[in-house]
This record gives structure tokens, sequence and C-alpha cells, in this order.
């Protein structure tokens, strides 16, 4: 039989790597976790082969070691796991190994932050890792860049010093993220930024956009009495909510939620194609939750004062949009109308056009609940709510954290509870629990899973769990 030039030559190569190379001894990279949320930056991985229940003592623990404060989720990129934390009066970054939990080196510097509210005052975002670096933000504002291989320092931004940045509400929160050269972060910074470009191999600025500029003079939606932003100089900016990078009609878009609602750039310089207020009236609050966008609709949601959810889709200019719903616009109509989402801390998962996320600002308000994206139905309700500091450890998931894999959520509630669900629209099915002993409230940090892996940590511990099928 006679083979076409192009067909031979790749049967040929393939004949050439089993002749060359044993078989069974071609190791395929292990999946990462480089960043908050993981590769895709939506808390859903590819992996697959994992397991689908456990015994009541729970998964395999592979290893498990003590930690500083923080609720900074770790990153992993080939096989060195990143862990963000606080010790004493040092915030310190440390590698180690994933298989054995060896230390490969350890970063440290002073830090003064104290939080106004009693919450530690460990970091809060999750480093970001490259081939050649480590990129973390500290809980004061410190911008740093490590070398990935020996953890010593490449450059440093004292972005509180530098952009003239009011004090936060809860320390710096919104993790970093890269779009080609630019290391993009939500710094807060008066009066026009908010969001700053850093060349990420030298730390240099390279734009910076948000701010005064934007928000002066815009209508203040559902502020009584004050129908339009008055600016300043003491106005707060930044909030939690980690910037989301995506692909609209072609362009590229940056999505931030600030503490002033949501605001679309484009990544390479920064200019703003459209804004929309969204924050509560009450000046004590922000926006935690990450921007979740579909296509070219965009999903946000916050838990103060009624602030609610709301879903745009961007129009084909990418600067304009069309508001789909929004629950806040509806309860002002009839404040019986049930609010759908009020998203404190936690980043909802999107799968196949429904949202599965924790809803709740406190801990007497928390739920488990799965939404329909494009009309805001609710489609099944979970109660997790449990009475505030009455225990470390409550039996339900109170307002949890969740990543997606092989078609199942691994849930980590904040008081230690580490559940399995099946991804079903229709009901809510937990396929496996588990009380992870050393764990305690509050779990603030997102699970994170690498090569069938499943990394969890409080304020004392970081767990790695084996979730591989047998």
């Amino acid at each position: 039989m006679a083979y076409k030039s192009g067909v031979f030559n790749i049967h040929f190569i393939i004949l050439l790597i089993f002749l060359v190379v044993p078989f069974g001894s071609i190791n395929l990279k292990a999946a990462d976790w480089p960043n908050f949320l993981g590769p895709s930056k939506n808390g859903i991985s590819s992996e697959t082969g994992l397991i689908g229940s456990w015994p009541s003592e729970g998964p395999k623990e592979i290893w498990k070691k003590q930690v500083g404060t923080g609720y900074s989720a770790p990153a992993i990129r080939d096989q060195r796991l990143v862990l963000f934390h606080r010790i004493k009066n040092e915030e310190i970054v440390e590698a180690y190994n994933v298989r054995t939990a060896e230390l490969i080196w350890r970063h440290s510097y002073p830090t003064r932050y104290r939080d106004p509210f009693g919450y530690n005052n460990g970091p809060r975002c999750s480093p970001l890792i490259t081939k050649k670096h480590c990129f973390t933000f500290g809980a004061e504002g410190l911008l740093l860049c490590l070398d990935i291989k020996t953890g010593k320092q490449v450059w440093q931004r004292k972005t509180a010093e530098d952009f003239k940045i009011p004090e936060a509400f809860f320390g710096v929160g919104a993790s970093p993220v890269l779009e080609g050269e630019l290391l993009i972060i939500m710094v807060g910074g008066q009066p026009n930024s908010t969001m700053v470009a850093f060349n990420k191999n030298t730390g240099k600025t390279i734009w910076e956009s948000v701010g005064q500029k934007t928000w002066e003079g815009v209508s203040a939606i559902g502020w009584p009495g004050e129908p339009l932003v008055r600016w300043n100089g003491f106005e707060k900016l930044a909030s939690y909510s980690t910037p989301k990078l995506a692909t609209v009609h072609g362009k590229r878009l940056l999505f931030s939620l600030t503490r002033q609602g949501l605001v679309a750039l484009n990544p390479k310089d920064g200019s703003i194609k459209f804004s929309r207020w969204f924050r509560s009236r009450v000046n004590e609050s922000v926006n935690a939750a990450n921007p979740v966008v579909s296509g070219s609709q965009v999903f946000c949601s916050s838990a103060y004062y009624g602030a609610g959810s709301f879903l745009l889709d961007v129009g084909m200019d990418c600067e304009s949009f069309t508001e789909v719903w929004s629950t806040y616009e509806k309860r002002k109509i009839d404040r019986k109308i049930e609010p759908v989402l009020e998203i404190h801390w936690t980043t909802p998962i999107l799968h196949n056009g429904y949202l599965y996320a924790f809803t709740g600002r406190n801990e007497p308000d928390a739920q488990f609940r799965c939404v329909e994206l494009k009309t805001g139905k609710i489609k099944w309700n979970r109660e997790e709510r449990w009475r505030a500091y009455s225990s470390k450890q409550p039996k339900v998931y109170g307002r949890g954290s969740a990543l997606m894999a092989d078609n199942k959520l691994f849930v980590l509630g904040e008081g230690g509870l580490l559940g399995l669900f099946e991804v079903n629209p229709n009901k809510p099915i937990e396929l496996a629990r588990y009380q992870v002993p050393e764990l305690h409230y509050p779990c603030w940090a997102a699970p994170i899973l690498s090569d069938k892996r499943l990394y969890i940590r409080s304020e004392d511990y970081l767990i790695c769990f084996d979730v591989a099928k047998k």
C-alpha cells in the first residue's frame, strides 16, 4: 500500500520514538496550577481520572505541614509549589518540592501590616509563577519579583508609596495577572491608578488607569439623594477581585471589578472601553468575587447591602454593553424577589451555562446554589448556614470555595469541611465529605489541584491529598 509522503513521515517519526525511547518512559508534564484559580483562571482543571468518593477517614493524605497565617492559595509549576504566608513580622515566600514537601528556597522581608478588623495579618494574594519568575503581592502592597529557581529578588515595587494608595479596607487582595510582557495589578492608587501595568522583567510602570476620571459624575446606582458620584482624594479604589482577561468579539479585554464597579480595559495600553458602577450604598463594603466571562457576557456579584448580581452582554464594538439582568434592579421594584447570588469572597464555577456558587455575606447567610447564567434563575439551593464563632469546625460548608475537575466539584468549607459534589444543574449530589481534623475556621484560601493531588490550606496547615482514581 502506497503512503503519501506527509503521512509516511508522520508514521516514521512515531516509529522512531517508540524504537529509541522505551515504552512507558514518555512522561507528560503534570498539570500545573501556576496562578490564582488555576491554568484557565476560572477554577476549572482539565485533569481526569479522579476519585468519585472517599471513605469516612477522607482521601489519602500524602503530606502536611504547619504554615503561617494568610488567605493566599499556593501555586504550582514544574513540580515546584510556592507558598506565600506570614510568620510573626515577616511575609515569607517559599518554594517546595511537591512530592516531598522539602524546602527548596525561602525569601522573607519585614512587614508592619495590621488588619483593622481583627482578621489575620497574612498575605491575601496568590503567587503567580512563570518559567523564570515568581510574582507576589503582599498585604501592604509590596510587589515582588523573584527568580523561580533560586528565590533571589529580581525587582520590587512599593506600590503604596509609588501610587499614593489610601489604607485598604482589608489589605491588598487582588492577585496579579499576566498579559504578554505586562504584569497587571489592581493597586488602588490615586487619583487615576487603580489599575497599573508593569514590565514583568524590570518592574517599570507601563501604564496607569481607572480612578477619578472614570467615576467622577457617574450615576451612583441606588444612592438615594445622591444621583452623581462626588470624588474625594481619599477614596479607596482597590477591591479584592482579581482581574479577568478574555477575548470578546476577537478583541482582548481586561475586566476589573474595582471597589467602585466593573471596568473593561484594553490590556495593552489601559484605555477604558466602558465602566459600570457597582457597589453598596454603604462605604465600608468591598467587591471580592472575580468577574466571570462567558463569550460576550460578563457576570459580577457582591455580598454587601443588597448589591446582588448582574449579567452584561458586551457589544460588538467592545465599548458598550446591554444589561441582561440585574437582581438589584428587580429588587428595587419588589423587595420580596430573591437576590439570587450575593457572593462574598469566592468566585463561582461556570459550566455549561450554570453557575455553582456559595452565596451569603456572613456565616448565618451561607448557601450553596446552582444558578442559570442567562436568566438568573435558581436551579437548586443547599442551606449551609451556621452561627458565627459557635464552632471552628461547623458541620456545614458555610461560605466555601470550589474547583471543578473530571465533572466533579471539590469543595472546601470555611471550617475545614472537604466535600465532593457531582456537577449537576438539576439537584445537589454530595458524593463524599470529610472534616479535616487540622483545619478550622477561617479556611478562605481556594483549593488547588495539580497532577491528581489536591492542596488545601488554613491559617495553620497546608495539606496534600491524593485524589487519583485507583
